[in-house]
């Protein structure tokens, strides 16, 4: 039985990029929820953090997870990454037709990919970068690995150096496949 896919973790961990190359190797449609998010509120996430504040972005946010799962044919969901802070996410992640892959990495490794980025709010105060990952981390991976199928640590791939995000995205994919042929049986 196919389920949706949805990739969760914080940012720099990969979710888009993994999740664009894990949809081919599906043969799934991709979803990006941040993406979709935007495209129905009609703003960008930067925008309603600043004006209408995290509380209603979440709010957004879970109403938007809540339709892509509704979808009728599976796909793969790059997931955002604070989609687990809420409780009733966290339920509609462990749902039977959703396989959640849990993208870890160091908070120092993200911090080197994010470094600089404009489009992250939680990135815009006067906290380093390597501190807000920290901290971000220890709060959101207990619950990432709370509704996580899978789990996969992102930096082995990018220190092998060759196509990282293609041999990442090959790995996630075969342990999809066995996951899911795991829970049809």
């Amino acid at each position: 039985m196919a389920r949706h896919v949805v990739l969760v973790g914080l940012m720099g961990s990969g979710k888009t990029t993994v999740g664009h190359r894990l949809a081919a190797r599906l043969d799934r449609h991709f979803v990006d929820a941040d993406a979709a998010l935007e495209e129905i509120a009609d703003r960008t996430i930067a925008e309603i953090f600043e004006q209408d504040g995290e509380a209603a972005f979440r709010d957004l946010e879970a109403d938007t997870f809540e339709e892509l799962l509704e979808h009728h044919e599976p796909c793969v969901i790059a997931g955002g990454g604070g989609l687990v802070l809420r409780s009733d996410n966290r339920v509609r992640l462990m749902r039977r037709d959703v396989t959640v892959v849990f993208l870890d990495a160091s908070p120092r490794f993200l911090a080197s990919r994010v470094e600089g980025r404009t489009h992250r709010p939680l990135l815009h105060g006067e906290e380093p970068a390597g501190a807000v990952l920290s901290r971000l981390h220890a709060q959101r991976a207990p619950l990432y690995a709370e509704v996580a199928d899978i789990t996969v640590d992102v930096e082995p791939f990018h220190e092998r150096g060759d196509e990282p995000r293609r041999s990442l995205a090959d790995r996630v994919a075969v342990l999809v496949l066995a996951h899911e042929a795991e829970v049809a049986v």
